[in-house]
């Protein structure tokens, strides 16, 4: 399987140090990226090593409220990659710094809608504190040789007795949240009110009846999902992607009664950066080139969120992605967009009293 080797490595080291420092992926020691386990892969920004010979240097987390918590106590990075959901709250707990977006060549190329999402990349004054780059689904993927697609028309499929012991989900509390806010038919989660927060959390504690294991990163439910541990997963694209790649019979599916959840992640400055501010636009400008947003597509089943790169992709590779369409491939959805603070909380405390099975 393509990656997996080193990606196993990073992933167990994560793990093992999650409660300590963060596991660096030492190179260039001028520049540090601070991101999810697989994105320190060379053909993500292959300009970068050709203009500064060598990889930045990696450290990595398993979910961004890990990132944040990190960040806040103290941690220095020059660049991070938090999602769409996070980026108002690291903006707002002054961790960020602005970005200088003279200095991105593929700035004004962004895709118009993604900009348009309000207080992403930029606040009212026009201040720029968010590249987008990636952007995808978090969606059901399935074993096709074990699962009959009759079966998984819902999301609460996840739930269905007859997948016990047979299901995925993330270890990851928006994508946890989002799910549960589509089965109780909710597409905005930023107005949820109490009762359908109860509700909401009473799915996820049927669906953990299920639960074999709660996923950590791509990495995992690859592996997962291509040995046979799980048949039934509520994945991002690349789960699917990169477990056909192996050869594996995996395939995810749009078709659900309720839809899917849609995401953007992307890469932001952190203040009192401590490495080369040069070299962290040469990154941001690496990552931005077409061939990276080719192998972002292909390989990992992700949206580009540099819309030129995107067209420069071969169409017949853009639709076998789901990308040729873009309202067909948000419809249904919900947006992972920042809910309220007090709301966040209660998220994160009532998913782990969930993952103990209270």
């Amino acid at each position: 399987m393509r990656g997996i080797n080193r990606r196993t490595v990073l992933v167990l080291t994560v793990a093992l140090s999650a409660s300590v420092a963060p596991m660096a992926f030492a190179e260039d020691a001028e520049l540090t990226v601070f991101d999810w386990s697989g994105y320190e892969a060379p053909e993500f920004h292959p300009g970068y090593i050709s203009k500064n010979g060598d990889s930045p240097t990696f450290t990595f987390f398993g979910d961004e409220e890990e990132a944040f918590q990190k960040i806040r106590s103290g941690f220095k990075t020059d660049l991070a990659h938090p999602c769409s959901q996070s980026v108002v709250k690291w903006r707002e707990a002054g961790l960020l710094e602005p970005l200088d977006t003279s200095k991105i060549e593929g700035w004004k190329d962004m895709n118009p809608a993604i900009m348009a999402m309000k207080d992403l990349a930029t606040t009212a004054d026009g201040t720029a504190w968010f590249m987008p780059w990636d952007w995808g689904n978090t969606l059901l993927t399935y074993n096709s040789e074990k699962v009959d697609p009759a079966d998984i028309k819902s999301l609460k499929s996840l739930a269905d007795p007859k997948f016990k012991d047979r299901v995925s989900i993330g270890d990851n509390v928006d994508d946890a949240y989002a799910l549960a806010s589509l089965a109780i038919g909710l597409k905005d989660w930023t107005q949820m009110t109490d009762a359908q927060f109860a509700e909401a959390s009473a799915f996820l504690r049927e669906v953990h009846k299920n639960v074999r294991l709660y996923w950590t990163d791509n990495t995992e439910i690859v592996q997962a999902m291509s040995g046979g541990e799980v048949d039934l997963a509520w994945a991002w694209n690349d789960a699917a992607v990169q477990s056909a790649l192996a050869g594996a019979p995996i395939k995810s599916t749009r078709d659900t009664a309720e839809g899917l959840s849609t995401w953007v992640c992307g890469y932001v400055r952190l203040k009192g950066a401590p490495g080369n501010a040069d070299k962290a636009y040469d990154y941001l400008n690496a990552i931005n080139a077409p061939e990276v947003a080719s192998f972002l597509l292909s390989d990992w089943g992700y949206g580009h969120a540099d819309a030129k790169s995107m067209a420069a992709i071969d169409p017949a590779v853009v639709a076998a992605q789901g990308y040729a369409d873009v309202d067909k491939f948000v419809d249904k959805t919900l947006f992972q967009s920042p809910v309220p603070s007090e709301l966040k909380q209660k998220m994160i405390a009532e998913f782990e009293k969930i993952k103990s099975g209270y």
